[in-house]
């Protein structure tokens, strides 16, 4: 008979559980079925480079709310789930939500987020964190860390809108109820 290790079995399982949040997400509802979302899921040391250009972009802005999400994803992340979006119109003739008649003249402007592929994205998020919820793996979602990933390159450059879900199985929540 074997013994198996805490530690690794709650490693294996919260793995699981990502691999299903990016499937969650993959099959959200999409705005006229077109998919323009990437997803990857990082570990060891890449969660290091992440949480270190994390401390970097928030001591270069002065801005205590990455020193603070870097401390968080260094010290609590076991793996990260990152899930963007292209910024890409859906070549509606008549919409204007983005603040333009229509998508033709938004493609004038491709730096301009369509609200489709953002709106895609925050479904598709919220879709995995409730299969995280749903298996009560401690997580949370960090503009944050999709900032710092998209600078890493962890996703396609293509991916412009980014977020980071930092996961953890621990007895107490280590993202929420922070200083």
């Amino acid at each position: 008979m074997a013994i198996i290790n805490e530690q690794e079995l709650r490693h294996q399982a919260l793995l699981q559980v990502v691999k299903n949040m990016v499937l969650a997400a993959r099959t959200a509802p999409k705005a006229r079925g077109v998919d323009h979302l990437s997803m990857s899921i990082i570990t060891g040391s890449d969660i290091q480079r992440l949480a270190a250009t994390m401390k970097e972009i928030g001591e270069q802005q002065n801005n205590r709310i990455f020193l603070r999400d870097a401390g968080n994803v260094l010290n609590s992340a076991e793996a990260v789930l990152l899930m963007g979006t292209r910024i890409q119109s859906l070549g509606l003739k008549t919409c204007g939500l983005c603040g333009f008649p229509n998508c033709g003249e938004k493609d004038r402007h491709p730096d301009i987020p369509c609200v489709f592929n953002t709106g895609d994205l925050g479904i598709a998020i919220g879709s995995a964190v409730s299969v995280a919820m749903d298996a009560r793996i401690d997580n949370r979602i960090m503009y944050t860390a999709g900032m710092a990933a998209r600078q890493l390159g962890f996703l396609e450059q293509e991916y412009r809108i980014v977020y980071g879900v930092p996961v953890s199985a621990t007895s107490k929540n280590p993202f929420f109820d922070r200083k």
